[in-house]
């Protein structure tokens, strides 16, 4: 199993979260894909760019495809997300759809991809990115209802997977300092220290933070943790936030 399980898949590593996550991953010798809109930030002899729009399932079969013929992929990691706030009277069924497609079928069709390849070094690691919004949020219905969603899934998948080798669990951050966090909440307005100050430990999160977790996760020794939801979120998912 030496060189099999250092292959990961990443959806959404070229900003933010994802990026963070891509980079903790080639400092720990992975080869890492890159499957998202824009072009990684970063360049590195091991990180690879598949460019695919994965709310287009098409598009997504067809990238997925491409990278299990490339590369032995035995981690993903399904990363990337947008949120699209509106109130209750204020949602619209497309931009569900939207982030079903995204949130919920593009996992299911990266981790179909990469499963003859995980069955066969009988190991696998699946990490998806939930949300503390999961537990509920203001202005995030379509946001909450696919991220909770996820959860349903990975218990599943867990319980399919476990004899195989295969892992999986999920990442749930809270409020994290990136681009998408900033599309939301105006950067240094009184609304974000507000929600600074309302978390437990008196922070916003930073990409690290969620990455650090996701390299626990996906770690090859981790092999007796399944089936799990792990909250960063600064204890703001045991508390109340005010967006």
């Amino acid at each position: 199993m030496s060189a099999v399980p250092h292959i990961a898949a990443v959806t959404g590593g070229s900003a933010g979260i994802g990026r963070a996550i891509c980079d903790d991953l080639l400092g720990k010798g992975y080869e890492v894909i890159s499957l998202s809109l824009g072009k990684p930030q970063t360049t590195h002899p091991r990180l690879h760019h598949i460019e695919v729009d994965l709310t287009d399932r098409l598009a997504t079969a067809q990238a997925t495809a491409d990278m299990v013929q490339r590369f032995e992929v035995t981690t993903v990691v399904h990363n990337a997300g947008v949120i699209r706030a509106a109130l209750l009277a204020d949602v619209r069924l497309e931009e569900l759809d939207e982030l079903v497609a995204l949130h919920l079928g593009a996992a299911i069709q990266l981790v179909q991809a990469t499963l003859p390849h995980m069955r066969a070094a009988h190991f696998g690691r699946v990490v998806l990115l939930s949300s503390r919004a999961a537990v509920g949020a203001v202005t995030r219905t379509a946001y909450s209802a696919t991220k909770a969603g996820m959860v349903g899934m990975l218990r599943t998948w867990a319980l399919e997977l476990a004899p195989e080798g295969i892992t999986v669990n999920a990442v749930a951050p809270g409020p994290i300092r990136t681009d998408m966090f900033y599309d939301v909440i105006p950067k240094g307005s009184a609304r974000e220290h507000a929600l600074a100050a309302a978390i437990p430990v008196q922070r916003l999160g930073e990409p690290d933070d969620v990455a650090r977790a996701v390299s626990f996760l996906v770690d090859p020794a981790n092999s007796y943790i399944t089936g799990q939801v792990l909250y960063v979120c600064g204890g703001s998912s045991v508390g109340s936030l005010v967006l």
